[in-house]
């Protein structure tokens, strides 16, 4: 934009008063499109944490898998884009095909434009990056020319025109355009579908959150216009048709129904294309340009990427339950290297995904790994196509292979938690990104892959090397002082790194449910979560009771749902004190033969010193810690806020050990018992089952210096390092 034509601009823009326009968009939120309809209002700002289990029925049931298709299909898109590689623009014409599951007539859809998320600052997403500690991920700025945009140019029903009005459903700036409402010229009858024909033009930012370009790569996410989801009663805890569209937000993800996908992508020639999908034929080429068509039924979103500089893709077959799956790796020639571990660890999740949850439904699995200067586009999901990290690291055991394979595992785990089992980022991350995560480390642990620390100036503190997967996550989890409950949406949140515990606590608390069950119950419950919420859209509530009733322990499951997902409770069991002593005699009157006998401290010890004596000759080979007196031991165990029951072990000078059950709710607890030998330690959850103590360090006491302690220390600090190093990785 030329300078005089930006001052004319942004005069405009300032001359325009706030409170028309904020009428305008609040009468048009509850407005109906015509005459005969009623209102159907939009999931509020605060919608997330559903307690209400969905009923059976719900989304048409659970799939069997006997029906003909895997979804209940609500959708179908037909979509030709075009790419303008060199302005980074997408031509688009699409037909969005839509059937009304409701019991009422609609008279207005709502439909996200998520490119608008980046239009510039009025948006909500970029209101919420300034408002931000920490941005989003790389805190990429954007500079001048490097915004991006969606523009509907048109919208018709049956080729009458439709009206749109830019909305807010989260109260977030007026200036936000990232949900629209389409009112329709025809209302959608109940069961009845309707066809919505679409132009739209994107104009792709520099490569951020997701989506964009750098140079001559492309990756092209949340493109077109999209829409929302009508969610029924007794589906995610509603109790009357409501739509769910809320605004694109700096930490908010997506939310769509299932459907059929139909695009065609045209880029010049000379560009590499990969896709959401199957490619449906041979590429038709005309006038320099060549046109991809990619097919996928039963999914909810789709992405794409074209670049001239690919290097050749590499291409696997997997031999899976339900067929072979074609595994393709998109890269770049410098990072050749990556290609190769990609592929493998894409192989190894189909395996363990689908022999732990369910057999991966689809044909396809692309992996794209992102060019130099673009690793803002690593990291990210969409339905059988996904970004994975770029390392110069690819050593085994290097901490830059570990990262290339645990994204690579996490972008394709959320091909189920978010793409099998329709999860609703928005409202409920937890669903996807936190279970996601915690089933990511099983796989890394089950292939015995540690996270190693092997920055040189470490060996010079005499450091140890490595820890495990699940101690990163209890590390990093922030257990000492949890702002939200887990089970919050996206963005009611203290702060970012509130939200982005969402990964690790979730991870944590699920494996302290792991360690309380059992493993099989915990398999058994995750595998029928997955059967009964597949090609759905589960709620809280759902994984709650799937979990409870898979497990047979529902009191464990109902109680840490209610202390961390529900709540913000907090662990902090703790040894306050431990004192082993001898039980001596003591002077005073004694009884003795049916008479009270005065005994002096002189006679007292005299005859200590002679029984110490008497038991050490007929006990030569004692230890420390035996002898001809027992011991009275006490330990005090303090208790805060959750108070989950578990095991206090007292250890004895002879290697014996006794465990005693810690049930009270009080803040304390106080246990005394009477042994011939003397107790050297006590430690609280010596299996260590509890994750989600704040502070596994004051667990124990000795009454002497042991190694034990020395270790739990430098599996705690360890910890903590990685975790640093870690967030150095990512950033």
């Amino acid at each position: 934009m030329h300078s005089h034509r930006a001052i004319a601009a942004l005069s405009t823009l300032l001359a325009l008063s706030p409170v028309p326009a904020f009428a305008a968009t609040s009468a048009a939120i509850a407005a109906p499109a015509a005459t005969g309809c009623t209102a159907i209002p939009l999931a509020g700002r605060d919608a997330g944490a559903v307690r209400t289990a969905s009923a059976a029925n719900a989304w048409g049931g659970a799939r069997s898998g006997k029906e003909a298709t895997l979804s209940d299909r609500v959708v179908r898109y037909a979509i030709d884009a075009e790419l303008d590689p060199a302005k980074h623009t997408i031509t688009g014409k699409q037909q969005l095909t839509w059937r009304n599951r409701s019991a009422q007539p609609v008279c207005s859809i709502y439909v996200h434009l998520y490119l608008n998320g980046f239009d510039g600052p009025g948006s909500t997403f970029m209101s919420e990056q300034r408002a931000s500690a920490g941005g989003f991920r790389s805190n990429v700025a954007t500079a001048d020319g490097e915004y991006g945009y969606i523009r509907l140019d048109k919208v018709a029903q049956n080729g009458a025109a439709a009206k749109w009005t830019f909305v807010q459903p989260d109260n977030g700036p007026k200036t936000d355009r990232s949900v629209v409402r389409i009112d329709l010229p025809q209302a959608v009858a109940p069961g009845a579908s309707t066809t919505l024909d679409i132009a739209f033009f994107d104009q792709l930012p520099r490569v951020v959150a997701r989506t964009g370009y750098y140079g001559s790569f492309h990756l092209v996410g949340q493109w077109f216009p999209k829409i929302g989801v009508l969610e029924l009663p007794g589906e995610r805890g509603a109790t009357a048709p409501r739509w769910n569209a809320h605004e694109f937000h700096l930490h908010s993800e997506f939310y769509a129904d299932y459907g059929s996908y139909d695009v065609r992508i045209t880029v010049p020639k000379g560009y590499t294309v990969g896709a959401t999908g199957q490619l449906a034929g041979t590429p038709a080429e005309q006038n320099g340009k060549v046109t991809h068509r990619y097919l996928q039924d039963d999914v909810h979103d789709f992405a794409w990427t074209a670049d001239k500089r690919y290097a050749p893709p590499l291409v696997k077959t997997w031999n899976g339950p339900l067929g072979p799956v074609e595994v393709k790796v998109l890269y770049h020639p410098e990072y050749a290297s990556n290609a190769e571990p990609v592929a493998q660890a894409t192989i190894d999740s189909l395996a363990y995904f689908s022999k732990t949850l369910g057999a991966y439904p689809y044909k396809t699995a692309t992996a794209v790994v992102p060019p130099y200067g673009a690793k803002e586009a690593g990291g990210m999901e969409y339905p059988t196509f996904f970004t994975a990290d770029n390392t110069t690291e690819v050593a085994p055991g290097s901490l830059g292979r570990w990262m290339l394979d645990f994204v690579t595992v996490h972008e394709f785990g959320h091909g189920y938690f978010y793409g099998i089992l329709g999860s609703n980022e928005f409202e409920e991350p937890m669903l996807d990104e936190g279970m996601n995560e915690y089933w990511d480390q099983r796989m890394m642990s089950s292939r015995n892959q540690l996270l190693n620390l092997t920055r040189p100036w470490l060996h010079a503190f005499g450091i140890g090397t490595s820890l495990t997967p699940f101690d990163m996550e209890r590390i990093s989890a922030n257990l000492a002082d949890p702002a939200d409950p887990l089970g919050r949406n996206s963005w009611v949140r203290l702060s970012d790194g509130s939200y982005n515990t969402v990964y690790s606590r979730t991870a944590t608390t699920m494996r302290q449910i792991e360690a309380l069950v059992g493993t099989p119950a915990m398999e058994r419950g995750m595998r029928l979560y997955y059967a009964r919420w597949k090609f759905r859209h589960p709620s809280l509530a759902d994984l709650r009771d799937a979990l409870a009733e898979g497990t047979g322990k529902p009191d464990i499951v109902h109680a840490a749902f209610d202390a961390t997902i529900y709540g913000t409770g907090k662990t902090d069991d703790r040894i306050d004190s431990l004192a082993s002593d001898e039980v001596l005699p003591l002077p005073g009157y004694h009884v003795y033969r049916g008479k009270q006998v005065l005994l002096s401290r002189a006679a007292i010890d005299k005859a200590i010193a002679k029984r110490r004596k008497d038991w050490k000759q007929a006990h030569p080979n004692a230890k420390d810690g035996q002898g001809a007196f027992p011991y009275r031991t006490v330990v005090v165990v303090r208790r805060d806020a959750v108070k989950p029951p578990q095991t206090l072990r007292i250890a004895f000078a002879d290697g014996s050990h006794r465990d005693f059950p810690v049930t009270s709710q009080s803040s304390w607890e106080r246990f005394v018992l009477v042994t011939p030998v003397k107790a050297v330690s006590a430690q609280l959850d010596p299996d260590q089952l509890l994750r989600l103590d704040a502070n596994k360090l004051n667990d124990s006491r000795t009454l002497e210096p042991q190694s034990q302690a020395s270790r739990r220390w430098f599996g705690d600090f360890t910890a903590m390092l990685q975790s640093f190093f870690t967030l150095l990785a990512t950033i």
